[in-house]
This record gives C-alpha cells, structure tokens and sequence, in this order.
C-alpha cells in the first residue's frame, strides 16, 4: 500500500472536522429564526471578538465558515435558498429570538462602526436582500407590534360603540321628548 502524502493526510482529518462544522451549523440553522449575512471584512481581531461578545449577549452567535461549507449546511438545514447570497468573505449571524434581533443588533453596530455592511439575510422562508434586512432591522419591537395591532383591532370596536351609544342617547332623548308632550297633552 502507498504511503499518503502529507496532503492527503490533513484532507483526511480535516474531513471530519468540516462535517462536524457542517452538521453543528446546520443543526444551529435549523434552530435560528433568522440569520444575517455580513462581508467581515476590514474588520480586526479584536473588532470580531467585541462583535461577537455584544451580539451574544443579545442571544445571537456571529460565525465565520466558509461559503462551501455554509451552502452544505444551509441544504442539511432545509433552507438551500440561503446558499445563494453566500460569495465573498461572509459571516453569519444567526439569532434564535425575536425575527429582527440579529438584523438590528448588526444594523446599529454598522451605524456606528461602518465596517461591516449587511448583505443579506434570511427570515422565514424568504432571502431578503440588503435593504430588506435593513427594512427589518427598522421594525419595532414585537410587543410594540402587537400593541399597535391591537389599538388598531379595538378602534373599530370603540367606534361602534360610540355610535351605538349615541344612537342609544337620541332615542332615549327623543323618547323622553315624547313623554313629556303626552304628559302636557
């Protein structure tokens, strides 16, 4: 048998390793509400570690993986469609709460720092180009969301009951008009 050259030798460990990373990504994808694709780029060491240290602590994790990768992980996950914005220096970050938590959190670091544009995204079963990342990263709050769909539900209802009311008001008004005629009559 021939001795493996030293190439094959580190294809064949780095083989589990990147089905491990597959398999973990995918299953993290399965998982996730939403996930935002940014290019990394011009950004340090440091930046990346601060980057990821604030989006933790809001219950989202930043990943760096390559491409080929990610799409293999993307198609385990059920979701191959995001495999079509994968291209160029990527990382994604992935959030498993509130739809618009990683597209905001990332939105407000850009803002500030500018280095890290968002490219696209992924919520629900639809890619979402970068502005529609953005459009997300600008909704309200979910809480906010669902007050607002509320006073708009109750409206209606607090607007007929006005009029009922009203109309309730006028026949009692006239009716009393009527006694009083009958009475004086």
């Amino acid at each position: 048998m021939p001795k493996a050259t030293n190439a094959e030798e580190a294809a064949q460990r780095a083989g589990p390793r990147k089905r491990e990373s597959v398999e973990d990504l995918a299953a993290k994808l399965g998982r996730a509400t939403s996930a935002v694709v940014t290019d990394y780029r011009g950004l340090t060491v440091k930046q990346l570690e601060d980057l990821r240290s604030q989006l933790r602590g809001q219950g989202i994790e930043y990943q760096i993986i390559k491409n080929t990768l990610a799409r293999r992980a993307a198609e385990q996950a059920g979701i191959a469609q995001l495999g079509t914005v994968l291209s160029g220096p990527v990382g994604l970050a992935l959030g498993f709460g509130e739809l618009s938590a990683a597209a905001k959190a990332l939105s407000d670091y850009h803002r500030i720092n500018r280095r890290l544009p968002l490219v696209a995204g992924f919520v629900e079963g639809q890619v979402l180009d970068a502005r529609g990342v953005q459009a997300l990263a600008e909704l309200p709050p979910r809480d906010v969301l669902l007050s607002q769909l509320a006073a708009a539900l109750q409206m209606p209802l607090s607007q007929l009951a006005a009029a009922l009311s009203s109309t309730l008001s006028n026949l009692a008004a006239t009716l009393d008009a009527y006694r009083v005629k009958l009475e004086a009559a």
